[in-house]
């Protein structure tokens, strides 16, 4: 049995935590990086996008791999990091689809990726109690699952699930990340200034 922890056992406890700054802070706060994050939103409008532009800042502190599960190495992909400005940024690797199994063996491994980003959740066909058991066996790792949506939340039952399990939630729509995050932030991310401008204003057309 572990022993029970005191108020000051918790309130002395140091956290390590990153000093994220400017529109990251301000969406985000200074998160941990490990335990679990969720971005989930429609077909083309920015998660991809945005999950490249948040695995380049977070490269700054930490090694980051990005698991592409549905395009693959596709043009596509490719695509996708070139829009992102990709090419030079260091502490990041790209996986061609890895399971969950090829994923454990990655990870035992010594200098194994931080950061680990999932797309799509809903392709790498993990249950809740294998995601559980994932982030019971790599406490230190960030595991952020990328997801289809269904209307305004997370498709499917697991996805649903890692939705209130995770640390921070960020739905994407029109080019905007929407954060919801226990270590601060909040604020609205503009993923792409024009796509988002036209999404919007043409959202406030039809409203009329």
């Amino acid at each position: 049995m572990k022993r029970a922890k005191s108020i000051t056992d918790i309130l002395t406890q140091k956290f390590k935590t990153v000093a994220f700054t400017g529109d990251w802070l301000k969406a985000i706060g200074e998160p941990a990086l490990s335990g679990a994050w969720i971005i989930w939103g429609d077909s083309t409008n920015g998660k991809t996008r945005f999950a490249l532009i948040l695995a380049k800042y977070i490269s700054q502190f930490a090694k980051v791999a990005y698991n592409s599960l549905e395009e693959g190495i596709s043009p596509s992909f490719r695509k996708a990091l070139v829009e992102s400005d990709m090419a030079d940024v260091d502490n990041f690797i790209v996986l061609d689809g890895e399971d969950t199994n090829e994923l454990r063996t990655r990870l035992s491994k010594q200098r194994s990726p931080q950061v680990i980003i999932n797309d799509s959740i809903q392709y790498l066909g993990i249950n809740y109690t294998e995601y559980k058991q994932l982030r019971k066996d790599f406490p230190n790792k960030l595991f952020i699952f990328i997801s289809h949506a269904d209307g305004k939340y997370p498709e499917g039952r697991v996805a649903k699930k890692v939705r209130y399990d995770a640390f921070v939630k960020i739905r994407i729509e029109g080019y905007m990340a929407f954060p919801q995050s226990r270590f601060g932030g909040g604020e609205a991310y503009t993923i792409w200034e024009q796509g988002a401008a036209d999404y919007w204003n043409k959202v406030k057309k039809e409203e009329k």
